[in-house]
């Protein structure tokens, strides 16, 4: 059975449709620690996050983080 559905993706915001005050608290979170250069660039961050998206089988994850990587330069 397949559940994955590439359209869904888009869909992602939605996650925070009932509880909007904590998707907002951890897209904060997300994005001070990926969002930006530290001991690990972003795109570094972004190899690792799209390597555990594997690990995990998640197709959602492996998606997001694949488009994610190559837009930071990974090739």
């Amino acid at each position: 059975m397949n559940y994955y559905e590439s359209k869904d993706l888009s869909r992602f915001a939605e996650v925070g449709q009932f509880r909007g005050e904590l998707m907002d608290k951890f897209f904060a979170y997300y994005h001070a620690v990926v969002g930006q250069d530290g001991a690990l660039s972003k795109r570094e961050k972004a190899l690792i996050a799209l390597a555990v998206s594997h690990v995990m089988l998640c197709p959602y994850c492996i998606d997001a983080y694949s488009r994610d990587a190559l837009e930071r330069g990974a090739d």
